[in-house]
């Protein structure tokens, strides 16, 4: 029988969006042939100068804003103004308000606007603090926002599966890592952690003590201990969490052989989107689309790479990260004279997101 995808079409819910920067502030628009969403999480990076990342999404509202390469506290001066029905507009402090200037706008929608998980309202005793969640369970995404109590807890995550993949942003504290998890990294303790906006490798500063409470998450909650990472009394927080969906999202690892031949990362559809880092020693979390550059392959001159914990520009990058979007994966084709993303017995995590299940796609 034919595969039935929760997903059949990315651009419903997921869109790598290039637009020139308008001094004053724009709108983008990332409807696609008639196809378009309405985000509920927007990053923003500018292509042509090197500027800070920015990271707005609807539950913390459009005010705020956060940054992957620094670890500054967020900002409320509207970097994102408004969450539109095709799109997103940017206000005069944003980093793309600059006329000429090149940028691209990730977008994933959640469940718009959000709702409340309540303590002890899934089952008793868990959650035991209160979140704010706008959740598309269809897609497996979330945004969560808490305030932290300084007693280890659990957060509701509104996902209804179990996430592969959380991105955990102090709101309050200047100079803390944004921790992130993911299913690749081999269990639940407080050494499972990467820094979004930190180059080092997998529990590069030692166990982070109360981070994830030693607890894996679960369908229905995510697990925090005492750390101030995770969990500083009357502090908020931020969190994005992802959980697989066949035919659209992929969460795993592999293994470099440091060939231009390099692993063929099998995904059951053509990226929109790849973010992946090398998590055995220091290295970038290095981030391409299907909107920069169109066609294959990317790196080589081709342009296309943005590393998530940097401000580069567009070009800086542009000689490494050689790879090809194909129908149903990603081929990397990089050795260690072109690129990071393949190292002899290296290991690296990914997170991918479809244009199209395979079913539907075709390769450029």
């Amino acid at each position: 029988m034919p595969t039935t995808y929760a997903i059949p079409d990315g651009r419903t819910v997921m869109a790598a969006t290039t637009y020139t920067g308008v001094t004053g502030g724009g709108s983008v628009v990332n409807t696609v042939n008639g196809v378009g969403f309405q985000p509920d999480f927007v990053w923003m990076k500018c292509r042509s100068v090197g500027r800070n990342h920015e990271l707005a999404d609807s539950v913390r509202g459009t005010p705020y804003a956060l940054f992957s390469n620094v670890t500054n506290q967020e900002v409320s001066d509207t970097r994102v103004s408004a969450f539109n029905s095709n799109g997103f507009s940017y206000g005069t402090n944003s980093n793309s308000a600059v006329t000429g200037d090149t940028e691209v706008g990730w977008q994933w929608k959640g469940g718009g606007t959000a709702s409340t998980i309540a303590i002890g309202s899934i089952s008793s005793g868990v959650p035991s603090i209160a979140s704010s969640v706008s959740a598309n369970t269809a897609a497996g995404f979330s945004v969560v926002t808490y305030t932290g109590t300084g007693v280890a807890a659990t957060i509701g995550h509104g996902l209804g599966a179990t996430p592969k993949m959380i991105i955990l942003c102090p709101r309050n504290n200047t100079g803390y890592i944004q921790p992130v998890w993911h299913t690749s990294l081999g269990g639940s303790t407080d050494s499972d952690y990467l820094a979004l906006s930190n180059i080092g490798a997998r529990n590069y500063a030692g166990a982070l003590t109360g981070l994830w409470n030693s607890t894996a998450p679960t369908s229905s909650v995510f697990s925090i201990g005492t750390s101030g990472y995770s969990n500083t009394s009357t502090k908020n927080y931020v969190a994005y969490c992802f959980a697989a969906v066949a035919g659209y999202s992929a969460f795993g690892s592999y293994t470099g052989n440091n060939l231009l031949d390099g692993p063929f990362i099998y995904l059951g559809f053509r990226p929109a989107f790849i973010m992946i880092k090398r998590t055995d020693v220091s290295s970038d979390w290095f981030m391409m689309d299907n909107a920069r550059p169109t066609f294959n392959v990317i790196g080589a001159g081709n342009g296309g790479q943005f590393a998530a914990n940097q401000s580069y520009a567009e070009s800086t990058l542009s000689s490494y990260a050689i790879a090809d979007f194909l129908s149903n994966g990603v081929k990397i084709r990089s050795d260690m004279n072109y690129g990071y993303l393949n190292a002899s017995g290296g290991t690296y995590i990914y997170a991918a997101f479809a244009e199209n299940p395979f079913k539907y796609a075709n390769a450029r």
